[in-house]
């Protein structure tokens, strides 16, 4: 954020046309009693100086309508974010670091590719299992992002002991802490080794504090939060076991477009895919008796128009003019991923190979057809899969042994895993608190 010139008054004000648009600016004194106020009742320390004054500055003064707005998406996203840092034991104001983050959008994507109100990056997105492809992201998922965000900066914390260096492993990576730590002789403070980090770290904890006080004062500043439609408490779910677009669903009932992208933005093409688990929908509360009175005719229309059937993805159903390959279940594997890879349905798989139920085992066999020149892609996808498994037994094994205050999570940041859901799998461990000194863990390592 570029620093801009300011003029501080003794009366606290900045001066407009009309003295009611005044904005009011206050002596340090003002900001620093109210910090420490504030600061008496969180864990996490907050602390008053020059670099927080230039965000508060910007949060109050140049960005008004920006917070305004935020404040408005409070009502929607707080309520849920405060469960769940209290399911985990976090403090209730790390709820601000979604407003850091993302300014509490959903939508939101950064020069970065990070995605969500948390933020997270594709590889990132993986270790906590948050699910990312064409139809479905759910980086933007409101609850599971948070879900994982907990467990993230539980984590971060666990490592440093020291809230202010678990904010700036969030924003850097732990990897940026543990290097400035190297560099600093081992001081602890976020401020002795402030200038160890790049820049974008420096400014994430002033930022976080000033966030945290701009929030607590709107009405000292004269800023308004914009009423924001659809609040939390004023939402519900619904459960679908078949797929269908926003569209059909703005047809056949009283519920906009708008509103469907807005409560569901974890779809990423306006269309609920068919999946292997119900599908979740998120609607107004007061719109949940016009979406059931109307989801037969929804559910007809999805089918009528393919998404619900084999046009949806574009495969006859029947076996003429293909090809039959043979496809072996592999572990993770599951009815609606084969399908979408060989662009057919699971009515199809199940048809193809005389199966009941939706049951696969590993190492299953099944016949699936396709057309001729897909079957040469698959070929290729086929031979990339046995080089990428050649590459797998190549990699070197090695055995850690759990030491004092080791977790799964320090660990893999410690070997560079590249999937902590892997090395958690590998080591067949049921629950990641379970984890003893003196354990082993075996770990995959590239050569």
């Amino acid at each position: 954020m570029a620093a801009m010139a300011f003029s501080f008054f003794s009366n606290a004000l900045i001066s407009s046309p009309s003295s009611s648009d005044s904005i009011p600016i206050f002596p340090d004194l003002v900001y620093e009693y109210r910090i420490t106020e504030l600061n008496r009742l969180t864990p996490i320390e907050l602390d008053y100086n020059e670099q927080v004054k230039r965000f508060i500055e910007v949060y109050t003064v140049e960005q008004r309508e920006h917070l305004a707005n935020i404040a408005g998406k409070a009502n929607r996203y707080f309520p849920m974010i405060e469960q769940k840092l209290d399911k985990y034991g976090l403090p209730h104001e790390l709820k601000y670091l979604a407003v850091v983050e993302s300014g509490l959008d959903p939508f939101a994507v950064s020069n970065s590719g990070a995605v969500g109100l948390w933020q997270f990056k594709l590889n990132t997105s993986r270790m906590f299992d948050l699910t990312v492809n064409s139809y479905i992201d759910e980086r933007r998922d409101p609850y599971k992002s948070t879900e994982a965000a907990c467990k993230y900066l539980r984590y971060l914390y666990r490592i440093h002991d020291n809230w202010q260096l678990a904010l700036a492993a969030y924003n850097g990576g732990p990897g940026v802490v543990r290097k400035a730590l190297a560099r600093s002789n081992e001081q602890q403070s976020f401020w002795e080794l402030h200038s160890h980090f790049p820049p974008q770290t420096k400014s994430y904890v002033p930022a976080f504090i000033a966030v945290n006080y701009a929030m607590h004062y709107l009405e000292e500043h004269k800023i308004t939060p914009k009423k924001m439609n659809h609040p939390y408490t004023n939402l519900d779910t619904i459960k679908l076991n078949y797929a269908v677009s926003f569209q059909h669903i703005a047809d056949k009932t009283d519920i906009s477009l708008t509103t469907l992208k807005e409560l569901n933005p974890i779809y990423r093409r306006d269309f609920i895919p068919n999946m292997n688990r119900k599908a979740v929908l998120t609607l107004p509360e007061d719109k949940i008796l016009s979406f059931l009175k109307n989801e037969e005719s929804i559910y007809q229309a999805s089918k009528a128009n393919g998404s619900v059937s084999d046009k949806k993805i574009g495969s006859p159903a029947g076996k003429e003019n293909k090809k039959k390959i043979t496809h072996v279940v592999k572990k993770g594997e599951y009815f609606h991923k084969i399908a979408m890879r060989y662009n057919c349905t699971i009515e199809n798989i199940r048809e193809w190979n005389n199966l009941p139920d939706n049951s696969l085992q590993v190492g299953q066999e099944l016949d699936i057809w396709v057309n001729p020149e897909y079957s040469e892609q698959i070929e290729e996808e086929k031979l990339g899969d046995r080089e990428k498994t050649e590459a797998d037994t190549a990699k070197r094994v090695v055995y850690y042994t759990v030491e004092e205050g080791d977790t799964i999570w320090s660990i893999a940041d410690k070997f560079n895993c590249e999937s902590v859901a892997k090395l958690i799998e590998v080591n067949n461990i049921q629950d990641e608190a379970d984890i003893k000194p003196g354990e082993r863990i075996k770990i995959y390592l590239d050569h």
